[in-house]
């Protein structure tokens, strides 16, 4: 299955090829980080990502002429690295049956450690002779660590020495070749049984994220003709009549043609209140039907769907790994090496130089040493902890594209915002018109509507909506829009200009500088000014409840930059109490204002962008973090946005921001535990204090309290109250 960045041939020009691959029983975190070096180094792959989360491998590739040979390779890779995981394509009813099955081999596991401990319990409390008390221990070894004996030995074959399996392996054997029967056992047999918690926490914390993800709707009811036909979301087009049933799935975007009800949009908002829906409003994929019947006009196929796109961001969030991650896959590779080196010197050198030293008692400080040095409870709890924390914000009604970006959400010094549809309603109605010359309201207002008709601006359509009579197309000629200033247009055989004061100066004409509370829209007949049409936009309730939260999560600079008037400008900034203002700025402008703001912060501080139009795309993707309004927003926003609030409710970015802090927090603890633990045990080992069921605790006891620890993220609710 090939995933395409746009469509087929866009792909084909751009020469990209994406292929996702699941790895079936991948349980190594350790090993995850080694498929994924080598599957990047394959001749023709642009890059390769590995979430030992999600188990999902994504491979860029250059052509589509290679795909097969580097899928096969890749294949190569895991079963020489990993042989019991099986590389299938992303299908999720594969996925399926592999957990069953996986289940059946966990049960499987479980009876033959209670066999082993059967055993082991028997020796332990009989009192036989040296040879049977042998007998019976390596009965219970091999019940219980022959499986991890036998993939340490098909590792060493493949010149992959350094794992947890050959290190478990030295250690216990050691331990039995020193007479240390009962520790030999027992230290396996606690290994095997943390790991078997380790494994399920991970699957429950994989369970947890993947029902956060749950929002996919399995069908929907076409109506064709006089039939209604249970069909895949993906055959619906757009135009289609869909029929949403009390308690169904909204499967496609679309607009409500007939019918009311409450819909539960929580799945997508995070808002728990229901809201309700009507003939003529917009509902999207993924909306709860609560109790009405509702007849849909898809307006979107379901790939191009709200929620076909938040499934996408959130799964492929895991592909952008934040620095965090990326400094522990690198020092994993360096550590355990260097912790085996330094465990060989340890049972070779003291003997040899220290008087009266036992060469079997250094050994086993040796042996200690090799079971603590597994990394495992970094390389997995780390990404655990920032796919739950992506996670638990889409659970807040924000989608955060990766783990880079939320961390650098944790260095935001300075947010700035426009302020239509951002902080403000981006409802506008007309609310005042003043005329010159002996020119009647209705007039003007009626040469504005036909100048502006042509126009998707909010603006535009408020003044369309004011005049409320139908357009005649065929009476508008030679229509020009001049970006960031407004339109001219022939309209029934007068030249029209409309637009902002920079318009009127721009084409000399001199017009009223009026004071107005709101946008002011200037109208000019002929060369001759005729007046101007005032439209107001409210403040969003929710904006000074964001400035409050962001202050109080230590943001130091609050701007807004917009293309509206300063007097508007500035009386938004007044009342939400911003930093500071630059109002009448064309599109390029605000990049320009952007890039000194930029210069403002600190080396290592972020600077946010939150925006909702088309016209924001260039500033979302200049921005360290671009933030779009997901809800009203444009898609070329959201697709420029590194972090989309799916509410439009400003106040999010500060949820977002403490979720950031939160998953920093208990990535912090994770490592500042595991090595601190490993770090205090190996100086007990190497000083004769530690025996190996400290060593084993401080390898997988860490590991299974970090995993628990971090799963803690995915219950975070953080939002602004």
């Amino acid at each position: 299955m090939c995933l395409y960045n746009i469509d087929e041939e866009g792909v084909k020009m751009s020469g990209k090829i994406k292929k996702e691959l699941i790895l079936e029983g991948l349980d190594c975190a350790n090993c995850a980080a080694k498929i994924q070096e080598r599957v990047s180094k394959i001749n023709g792959v642009r890059a390769a990502s590995l979430d030992f989360v999600t188990k999902l491998l994504t491979i860029e590739m250059t052509g589509m002429d290679i795909v097969d040979k580097i899928i096969m390779e890749t294949k190569a890779i895991v079963k020489q690295l990993e042989p019991h995981v099986d590389v299938v394509e992303k299908d999720e009813s594969k996925q399926h049956t592999y957990d069953n099955t996986r289940q059946e081999g966990s049960k499987k596991e479980v009876v033959r450690l209670i066999l082993g401990a059967v055993f082991f319990g028997v020796a332990v409390m009989s009192n036989f002779s040296f040879w049977a008390e042998l007998a019976l221990y390596f009965i219970s070894y091999i019940l219980v660590g022959g499986e991890v004996l036998l993939k340490a030995a098909k590792n060493i074959i493949k010149g992959q020495v350094f794992d947890e399996n050959f290190l478990m392996g030295i250690a216990t054997i050691g331990a039995f070749a020193v007479k240390e029967f009962p520790e030999g056992v027992a230290v396996m047999l606690f290994y095997q049984i943390g790991e078997l918690f380790q494994e399920l926490a991970v699957n429950r914390s994989r369970k947890s994220i993947r029902a956060l993800m749950n929002i996919r709707p399995d069908y929907a009811n076409l109506k064709t003709n006089n039939d209604i036909r249970k069909v895949s979301p993906e055959e619906v087009g757009v135009g289609d009549i869909i029929i949403v049933k009390p308690g169904e799935k909204v499967p496609l975007d679309g607009r409500v043609v007939d019918g009311k009800s409450m819909v539960d949009t929580s799945a997508l908002t995070g808002e728990s209140v229901p809201r309700e829906v009507e003939t003529g409003m917009d509902v999207l994929a993924g909306f709860i039907n609560k109790n009405g019947l509702l007849t849909v006009e898809v307006t979107r196929d379901f790939s191009e769907s709200t929620v076909s796109k938040i499934l996408d961001m959130v799964q492929n969030a895991s592909s952008k790994k934040a620095p965090t991650e990326n400094f522990i896959t690198k020092f994993a590779r360096y550590y355990t090496p260097v912790v085996v080196f330094v465990a060989l010197a340890l049972a070779i050198i003291p003997p040899l130089f220290i008087k009266g030293a036992a060469f079997s008692e250094w050994v086993y400080r040796a042996l200690i040493f090799l079971v603590i040095s597994c990394p495992c409870a970094l390389v997995v709890s780390i990404p655990l902890s920032f796919f739950g924390g992506i996670g638990g914000a889409s659970r807040n009604g924000i989608l955060v594209k990766g783990g880079n970006y939320l961390e650098a959400l944790n260095n935001v010094e300075m947010v700035v915002f426009d302020k239509t549809g951002t902080l403000t309603k981006g409802i506008f109605e007309v609310t005042e018109i003043i005329v010159k010359n002996d020119i009647a309201k209705e007039e003007l207002l009626e040469y504005a509507a036909y100048a502006e008709s042509y126009s998707n601006h909010p603006i535009a359509a408020s003044i369309v909506k004011a005049y409320g009579k139908e357009i005649i197309k065929d009476e508008i000629e030679g229509y020009d829009e001049i970006s960031g200033y407004g339109v001219k247009v022939i309209v029934k055989g007068k030249e029209i200009l409309i637009g902002n004061a920079k318009l009127m100066e721009r084409e000399n004409i001199d017009y009223d500088k009026a004071d107005a509370d709101g946008t002011t829209v200037h109208v000019v007949i002929d060369k001759h000014y005729a007046g101007y049409i005032v439209i107001s936009d409210e403040i969003k309730k929710d904006s000074a409840a964001a400035v409050k939260a962001l202050r109080d999560v230590g943001i130091k600079k609050l701007v807004m930059l917009t293309g509206d008037s300063r007097a508007v400008g500035f009386r938004v900034a007044e009342q939400l109490g911003l930093d500071d203002v630059h109002a009448e700025l064309l599109p390029h402008q605000k990049v320009e204002k952007l890039e000194i703001l930029d210069k403002q912060k600190s080396r290592k501080g972020k600077l946010v962008f939150v925006g909702d139009g088309i016209n924001d795309a260039p500033v979302l993707a200049r921005a360290d973090i671009g933030v779009a309004m997901g809800g009203l927003g444009s898609d070329a926003a959201i697709e420029a946005a590194d972090v989309v609030l799916m509410t439009d409710e400003p106040s999010r970015l500060a949820t977002a921001i403490n979720i950031a802090k939160r998953t920093r927090k208990i990535v912090w603890q994770n490592i500042i535990f595991s090595l601190g633990v490993k770090g205090v045990v190996l100086l007990l080992g190497a000083g004769g204090i530690a025996t190996m069921w400290e060593a084993v605790f401080a390898d997988v006891g860490v590991a299974l309290i970090a995993v628990l620890n971090a799963m803690r993220v995915m219950k975070n609710d953080s939002r602004v109250q």
